[in-house]
């Protein structure tokens, strides 16, 4: 089945590559500026939306909220199973890290527009596990200090250096914190601090 597709990215390259990938594939692949006043447009379509910032998870929550919704396609940094389940519980029907590969990117639209909800097994354990209904547990004050430096391009050491820590320390503990938001790396961690505002 061939559709009318749009693709929403901040990034002009990853627009330009995944619209070649589909438009190959036979769908006609549209890169709107404003994304919402497409989908009023064109009713039987299928949107693929990166989700980086605050704004950007207003626009998916809009897209997603009414009768006619078109069907979403959550393309999430690092494919962080917190952003992911936060996409899935705003409507979103699928949900793909933006790194994905050329190959998944083509069997989940695929599947997508066929009904299915296509995920990484992570987003799914998260959403089964209920564990991101009740969101994540805010950072203590250091906590957060830890992350804005890290956010900033310290790395450990220096980190370590400026809470009085350990190197080796300092890695248990945001290992720590990062169970404790429900994240596995650094670069999910920051995120999720940036869409929360905690940063």
């Amino acid at each position: 089945m061939v559709v009318r597709v749009a693709v929403v990215d901040p990034l002009p390259v990853f627009r330009h590559g995944v619209s070649a990938v589909l438009s190959d594939a036979g769908h006609t692949v549209e890169t709107p500026a404003d994304v919402l006043a497409w989908s009023r447009r064109d009713k039987a379509s299928l949107v693929l939306l990166t989700v980086l910032s605050e704004d950007d998870w207003a626009v998916l929550g809009t897209l997603c909220g009414g009768a006619g919704s078109p069907v979403v396609i959550a393309v999430v940094e690092g494919g962080s199973p917190t952003a992911g389940a936060r996409a899935v519980r705003l409507g979103a029907r699928s949900v793909l890290p933006r790194g994905v590969a050329v190959d998944v990117l083509r069997q989940t639209v695929t599947a997508t527009i066929s009904g299915q909800a296509v995920m990484p097994a992570a987003v799914a354990s998260a959403l089964a596990a209920g564990t991101e209904l009740a969101g994540p547990k805010s950072p203590s004050a250091d906590q957060l200090s830890w992350l804005r430096h890290l956010a900033n391009g310290a790395t450990v050491a220096q980190v370590a250096d400026r809470a009085g820590y350990s190197e080796r320390a300092m890695f248990r503990l945001l290992r720590a914190l990062y169970r404790q938001l429900g994240v596995r790396t650094r670069l999910e961690a920051i995120m999720l601090a940036r869409e929360s505002d905690w940063l």
